[in-house]
């Protein structure tokens, strides 16, 4: 029997196809841009337990119009190869739309990381890097995984390592793979990168009240009521940083295993202690606790975010979302159809590629602290707090010079003699990034009729740029 939904692939092509339509691309081009450039499919055998076990892995190519490629590498059952692909061409577009110079691909290995204990994830990940090495699927300079659902720290440090072995002459070799932990060439900000960059892209879209009009929300983001699924570690980290930085009222968290409501708001931080021990948000004390799945999603609320998987608003319960604001957490959690039903309805989306970009806008900072061998910072810091220091030192002179008695507040000199360190540096990127990143598509989203919706005007707004890229290669 077919499946009456879409594939998480075919929604993708879609939105690309209509952004592409509106747009004069030579003949030829549309497609080229839209072709996956190349999949590989690894089977590999590891001893453990006593037998040989194969294990299926995948690494998809989109786009090789800046090198080198980026994407995650994800560990879970439901990987296939069309989500690989479909999530290459969304990296793809991603990193053309926040100007980051790769191209893009994703990986994925079909396994449940839970099944198995952390020795022996670790040699199943050794091996896999071995198979991805072995057809330049992970390099410095050609093709730089980073972690996703089912990965982190943990597996992005074996990877480095056993690239690092494979490859002991490289002394970029750090640089194969982002998001490692710190104490091994990752960079501050990197674990909770997307969060913050969905709450940057929030702020943003809050500083626009013609934007703010087309959602029908008005006022800052201070009490707006939010819904979360997925305290992950993208939705923990937007939900924590809305809550305790922006004043946003989180009333419902959507989990695989149930759902917690309150609405007088949730303690995010107490929420994800409760889960980390128990493994569920059952029992979660104030809060009304529902084992119905995905209808928190349709709960009352100003923003929704989607933090979880792909395709989880579709057009069976798009009709019944109460959200004035969606915004894209995960890759791809509307479906085409819940994407059309939503903006029939008047309800805003901000697009995944987007609004989760900060993950790969933080990677492309740790790849450049990588191969520059220096951690972001070092060499200027002291030299900008000693400028500093001298500007304070002779606005004090002057003052005891004139008579007239100036007073800097302690509370100011402490903040401006700081010099920036490598998270505040990171963070002022992302946010710079963001920033950015929301005006091109908002000059399209404004400046265009035909352009009906923000995701479209983030296609055009990506498709522009690699149409260009491609154009000054000579295609």
């Amino acid at each position: 029997m077919s499946n009456p939904h879409p594939s998480f692939r075919d929604s993708v092509d879609r939105m690309f196809t209509h952004a592409a339509s509106l747009m004069k691309l030579p003949p030829g081009l549309e497609e080229k841009i839209r072709v996956c450039n190349s999949t590989y499919t690894v089977r590999f055998g590891v001893r453990l337990r006593g037998a040989i076990h194969t294990f299926t892995g995948y690494r998809s190519v989109h786009s090789e119009h800046m090198e080198p490629v980026k994407g995650g590498i994800r560990y879970a059952m439901s990987v296939n190869q069309d989500e690989v692909e479909a999530l290459a061409a969304l990296m793809t577009y991603k990193c053309a739309l926040v100007e980051v110079p790769f191209g893009g691909s994703k990986g994925g290995l079909r396994i449940n990381p839970r099944e198995w204990d952390e020795d022996e994830l670790e040699r199943i990940t050794r091996r896999f890097t071995y198979e991805l090495s072995r057809r330049s699927l992970i390099s410095p300079s050609q093709n730089v995984p980073a972690p996703d659902m089912g990965t982190g720290e943990r597996e992005m440090a074996w990877m480095a390592d056993a690239y690092k072995r494979l490859h002991p002459d490289d002394i970029n070799a750090k640089a194969c793979v982002t998001g490692k932990p710190v104490t091994i060439g990752g960079i501050l900000g990197r674990v909770e990168a997307t969060g913050r960059g969905l709450q940057y892209a929030l702020r943003e879209f809050f500083r626009h009240p013609e934007a703010l009009k087309r959602a029908g929300v008005e006022g800052s983001l201070s009490g707006k009521r939010v819904v979360v699924q997925g305290l992950g570690n993208v939705g923990y980290h937007a939900a924590k940083f809305l809550q305790q930085e922006d004043g946003c009222v989180i009333v419902t968290v959507v989990e695989y295993n149930g759902t917690v409501s309150n609405p007088d708001g949730l303690d995010i931080e107490a929420l994800k202690a409760h889960v980390n021990e128990t493994g569920s948000v059952a029992g979660f004390p104030g809060a009304t606790f529902r084992e119905a799945g995905l209808e928190g999603l349709e709960d009352e609320c100003d923003i929704l975010i989607p933090a979880a998987v792909e395709s989880v608003i579709t057009e069976e319960n798009a009709p019944r979302i109460k959200a004035k604001l969606v915004i894209e957490a995960a890759n791809g959690p509307v479906t085409a159809e819940g994407d059309e039903i939503l903006k029939k309805r008047g309800i805003v989306v901000i697009p995944d590629m987007y609004a989760n970009a900060g993950g790969v806008t933080v990677s492309y900072f740790e790849w450049v602290k990588n191969l520059s061998q220096i951690s972001l910072g070092r060499l200027e810091r002291r030299h900008e707090e000693a400028r500093n220091r001298m500007l304070v030192e002779e606005i004090t002179r002057l003052s005891a010079d004139s008579g007239v008695k100036w007073t800097l507040s302690d509370g100011f000199k402490e903040a401006y003699l700081h010099g920036a360190d490598e998270l505040e540096l990171v963070r002022s990127g992302l946010d710079d990034t963001m920033r950015e990143s929301y005006m091109k598509m908002q000059e399209v989203w404004f400046g265009d009729d035909r352009v009906e919706d923000l995701r479209t005007a983030a296609y055009v707004v990506a498709i522009r740029r690699i149409a260009n890229v491609y154009g000054s290669l000579g295609l």
